[in-house]
């Protein structure tokens, strides 16, 4: 794990950052940022895809109660509509960042290089929620976190299905919003949701 290469570089505050929530078509995206000690027990800490339900709230809990520092940042529907997706991912993953307490001094980020992160040292890792136990911690605190907002979000639309699809673009989730149109969390900008939109502008 990276995380190793790190500490005996001399860094102590090693995180790892990761976000969920790129796809839906309604709901916020939401960055964790996890710092864990070195004495952390790592098993059954794997990348929140690989992982059942079930097993991703456990890891969710060893997480919270055993990290030395943890926090989420996210940008709901609006924020994507207005500054596209990959913009709001980053923002999250940076309110992420700015909320943890202490401050990281080396910084692990899932994909691609992410522009903005106020760590001066940091490593973009593809695939890092394979490659760095900081990193697949995050994407199971997001992940949880997301999935938990998309249940309580179903109390309040119960006709779109949030609880089961979380948002995703299911066929049932497709169906029941060309039936209903769109709510606030819909993500207007994604191609389904404009095109049900243009489809009520077209019948007035």
């Amino acid at each position: 794990m990276y995380e190793s290469a790190c500490w005996a570089e001399g860094f102590q505050r090693v995180a790892g950052v990761d976000e969920v929530g790129r796809g839906p078509l309604a709901g916020p995206v939401v960055a964790a940022c996890v710092i864990l000690p070195p004495d952390f027990d790592t098993e059954g800490i794997n990348d929140s895809k690989k992982l059942t339900a079930r097993a991703r709230e456990a890891a969710y809990e060893r997480i919270t109660g055993g990290a030395a520092a943890w926090a989420l940042g996210m940008a709901d529907a609006g924020e994507i509509d207005k500054i596209n997706i990959l913009r709001a991912t980053h923002v999250a993953m940076a309110r992420a960042m700015a909320a943890l307490m202490p401050q990281p001094d080396f910084l692990l980020v899932d994909g691609l290089p992410v522009p903005g992160l106020p760590c001066p040292n940091q490593r973009a890792l593809v695939g890092g929620d394979a490659l760095s136990v900081s990193i697949a911690a995050a994407s199971i605190v997001a992940k949880v976190t997301r999935d938990r907002m998309m249940v309580e979000a179903d109390e309040c639309y119960p006709q779109y299905g949030f609880a089961g699809h979380k948002g995703y673009g299911s066929a049932s989730h497709i169906a029941a919003l060309r039936e209903h149109g769109p709510c606030p969390l819909h993500r207007r900008s994604f191609s389904p949701v404009a095109q049900v939109l243009a489809r009520q502008l077209a019948l007035g």
